[in-house]
Order: C-alpha cells, then sequence, then structure tokens
C-alpha cells in the first residue's frame, strides 16, 4: 500500500519543518520500520509538504502507525515541533497498481 500524506504547513515554517524531519523525524520512523519513500517541498505552493510512505497492508499500516505515534521516541522527540507546524493534512493509501497506470501513461 502506498500511503500519500499532503500537509499544508503554517506560513513561512516549511523550512523549519524541513529541517526537523529530516534531522529529527525521518530518523524515527526508520528506526520504527515505516518506510518512507519520498518527502518535500511542493513545487506548487511554498507551504506544502509531501510525504510518500509504503506498508504491506491497511492492517500494518495501522499497526505500525499506532505503534510509533504511541511511543515514546515520537511525544518526548519531534512531535511537537512537527505538529505545531502543520496547519491541515490529508491522507490517502492507494494500491501500487493504481500509480502503475500512471507511470506507464507518464513513460509513453
Amino acid at each position: 500500500m502506498i500511503e500519500i500524506l499532503i500537509l499544508n504547513l503554517k506560513e513561512g515554517t516549511r523550512e523549519e519543518f524541513h529541517q526537523v524531519y529530516v534531522t529529527q523525524s525521518l530518523p524515527l520512523l526508520e528506526k520504527w520500520k515505516i518506510n518512507v519513500v519520498a518527502h518535500g517541498r511542493s513545487l506548487h505552493d511554498e507551504n506544502t509538504y509531501y510525504v510518500i510512505r509504503l506498508f504491506k497492508s491497511l492492517e500494518d499500516r495501522q499497526i505500525l502507525e499506532d505503534t510509533f505515534y504511541g511511543s515514546e521516541d515520537w511525544k518526548n522527540g519531534p512531535r511537537e515541533a512537527i505538529v505545531s507546524r502543520i496547519e491541515s493534512s490529508a491522507a490517502m493509501v492507494v494500491a501500487p497498481e493504481s500509480l502503475q497506470n500512471w507511470i506507464d501513461i507518464i513513460e509513453r
């Protein structure tokens, strides 16, 4: 399963968010076995950030996220620095084959 997160950040906080995400959050996600395959700044808006993560299944996603976000590592680590910069967010989960059709079209 591919999870795509769109984070709308508070105005002027994207660079700070990115630094905290890369230096603190990403290493923790890796430690907790959450597979982040891409992340970064949106090209269309200076306050938008994306994160793309892979999971084996919806159940795996739920278990890993519950475990990670309930951990002391997260709560006592970058949680406040990350959450305080997010205005709103949206997540969607799609099967990999859904995206493969788009990749095929782009490559033509």
